[in-house]
């Protein structure tokens, strides 16, 4: 039997939604292991001169619980 773990995380961009779902996913990967799926909660950005200057995508990441790890 497998067990699953969420966490919510943001990924930051200056170029993209994707890109900024895709940095999240590489930081968070450096130290949890087993990463399952993820759910794209919300995108955001904030906008200067009626241009996009950060993208935020809101992450529901799952990872498998190793139940063998001591």
């Amino acid at each position: 039997m497998s067990t699953q773990k969420h966490l919510i995380i943001t990924g930051i961009s200056d170029i993209s939604w994707k890109d900024a779902t895709l940095k999240a996913i590489a930081e968070v990967s450096k130290t949890i292991d087993y990463i399952s799926e993820i759910k794209i909660l919300e995108q955001r950005a904030t906008i200067t001169d009626n241009k996009i200057t950060k993208y935020f995508a809101d992450l529901d990441l799952s990872f498998i619980i190793d139940e063998d790890r001591k």
